[in-house]
C-alpha cells in the first residue's frame, strides 16, 4: 500500500521510532519527539543501505518520491546514491568556498613573485573595481560565459575597449589556474573570442630621423626655457632609449660613470630582469652635468622632482617638454624607443637581434632573461657610441649623413 498525504500528517509518535512504508524503498519515519523524517533502504553491492530525503512536511510526499526516482536512476548507472549525495555536499562547499574572488586573489599571490610590482599593482585594482562587485562572490565553478561577457560589457560601455580585452585575458588566467587547481570545470573566457568590440591600435607618436635635426636644434636653443634637468632628461631618452620611467626613477647608485654602464634592476624593469645599458661618451656627459647641478639637493635620484626633490621627476615632465617643443601629439617619451630601432635598422644597417636586446624586449623565463642582460654586450657597446655619434652628426648638419655611417655591406 501507498502512502496518502493525510497518513503522512496524521502518523502519531510513538514511545519508540515507527515507520510507514511507501513502497519501492521509501519510508517515512516517525521518531518519539514527533520529528517525521523520509528514508530511502536500497541494497548496494548486496548490502543495505538507508539514504535521508528530507524532513516531512519541508520534503512533501510527491517531492519524496521524485527523490526515490532519482536514487533508482542512479543505481540503474551503478552510482551509489550515498555516495553521490556526499560528493554533491563536498562540491557544494567546496563552490561555496572558491568564490572567483578568492581564487582570482590566490592566483594572483602565486604571480606577483614574476611580477613587476607596478604589474601586480594595476591588475588588482583593475579585478576590485571591474570585476569583484559583479561576479566576486559569485562559485567560480557556477560562472557561465554569458555572465562573464556581461561583466565584460559594463567596461565596454565605457568605451574601454582596451581594459574590457585585457580583463577577459586576466579572467581567463583566473579561469585556467581554477582548472588546474581543482576549483572549477573549465575556462568561460574561451567561449567569448569576437564577443568584444576592439578599439583601434593606438601606436605612440614617434618622429622620423628626417625630423630629428630641427628637434635637437630647438631643444639646444631653448627658446621656451626649459629647466636644464628636462632638456637633459630628454636628450637621454633618445640617447639611451630607455622607458621614461626607467630613466626617471634612476637613481647613483645604479650609474657607473667610470665604467660607462648603467645596471637597471630587475625590479624595475617591465620584463623582471636587470637590463644593462652601455654609456656613450655623449650620455656620460650629460650625467655628469646632471650629477653636478644635483649634488646640493642630497637626494639619491638622478633626476629629482624639481619642488620636491625627495621624489623623482614626474613622467608628465618630459612630455610636456616635448609638448611645449612643438612636437605634441607627434612624439612622446616612448617614441624614442621606435626612432632608435627604426634608425638603426634602416640606417645604421644594424640586424635587429642587436637593438632589440638593447632595449630589453626580453623573451622567455625569468632564469633565461638574468643571463641575457649581457647578450651582445660587446655589440651593444659599440652600438650605441656609435648611435650618439650619428645624432650628432645629424644635428649639425641638419640632414641625412654617408661619411662613417653609410650602411654596411
Amino acid at each position: 500500500m501507498v502512502l496518502t498525504n493525510t497518513q503522512c500528517q496524521n502518523a502519531k509518535s510513538k514511545e519508540k521510532p515507527h515507520k510507514l512504508t511507501d513502497g519501492g524503498g521509501l519510508l517515512l519515519l516517525i521518531s518519539p519527539n514527533g520529528s517525521k523524517y523520509w528514508r530511502l533502504r536500497y541494497y548496494w553491492l548486496g548490502k543495505e543501505k538507508m539514504l535521508g530525503l528530507g524532513v516531512y512536511p519541508r520534503v512533501s510526499l510527491a517531492e519524496a518520491r521524485a527523490k526515490r526516482e532519482e536514487a533508482k536512476k542512479l543505481l540503474d548507472r551503478d552510482i551509489d546514491p550515498s555516495a553521490a549525495k556526499k560528493q554533491a555536499r563536498r562540491q557544494a562547499r567546496m563552490n561555496a568556498e572558491n568564490t572567483f574572488e578568492s581564487v582570482a586573489r590566490e592566483w594572483h599571490g602565486k604571480k606577483t613573485e614574476s611580477w613587476a610590482p607596478r604589474t601586480g599593482e594595476k591588475i588588482l585594482s583593475y579585478l576590485e573595481n571591474d570585476v569583484f562587485p559583479y561576479i566576486g562572490s559569485r562559485p567560480i565553478a557556477e560562472i557561465d560565459p554569458p555572465e562573464l561577457l556581461d561583466v565584460l560589457r559594463k567596461i565596454e560601455e565605457r568605451k574601454a575597449y582596451y581594459a574590457a580585452n585585457r580583463m577577459k585575458q586576466v579572467c581567463g588566467q583566473v579561469f585556467r589556474y581554477g582548472v588546474a587547481t581543482g576549483k572549477n570545470p573549465r575556462d568561460p573566457s574561451a567561449d567569448l573570442k569576437g564577443a568584444l568590440t576592439t578599439g583601434k591600435t593606438k601606436h605612440l607618436a614617434a618622429l622620423n630621423i628626417k625630423e630629428i635635426p630641427e628637434f635637437l636644434q630647438k631643444l639646444d636653443k631653448n627658446d621656451i626655457r626649459l629647466f636644464p634637468q628636462t632638456r637633459r632628461g630628454i636628450r637621454l631618452l633618445m640617447l639611451t632609449a630607455v622607458r621614461t620611467t626607467e630613466l626617471i626613477r634612476a637613481t647613483w647608485d645604479e650609474i657607473d660613470l667610470e665604467n660607462a654602464v648603467w645596471e637597471i634592476p630587475a625590479e624595475r624593469m617591465k620584463m623582471g630582469a636587470p637590463h644593462i645599458i652601455p654609456l656613450s661618451r655623449q650620455v656620460v656627459a650629460l650625467f655628469r652635468e646632471q650629477q653636478e647641478d644635483t649634488r646640493h639637493l642630497n637626494t639619491p635620484w638622478a633626476f629629482p622632482s624639481q619642488p620636491r626633490p625627495k621624489e623623482h621627476m614626474s613622467n608628465n615632465t618630459i612630455l610636456q617638454g616635448i609638448k611645449r617643443l612643438g612636437y605634441g601629439g607627434r612624439m612622446t617619451g616612448h617614441g624614442f624607443r621606435s626612432l632608435f630601432m627604426t634608425t638603426l635598422m634602416e640606417e645604421l644597417d644594424y640586424p635587429h637581434e642587436i637593438p632589440d636586446a638593447q632595449l630589453a624586449h626580453a623573451k622567455g623565463n625569468s632564469v633565461r632573461c638574468a643571463y641575457d642582460r649581457t647578450k651582445y654586450l660587446p655589440q651593444r657597446t659599440k652600438m650605441m657610441q656609435e648611435w650618439a655619434d650619428y645624432l650628432d652628426a645629424v644635428a649639425a648638419g641638419g640632414k641625412m649623413i654617408q661619411g662613417n655611417f653609410r650602411k654596411r655591406a
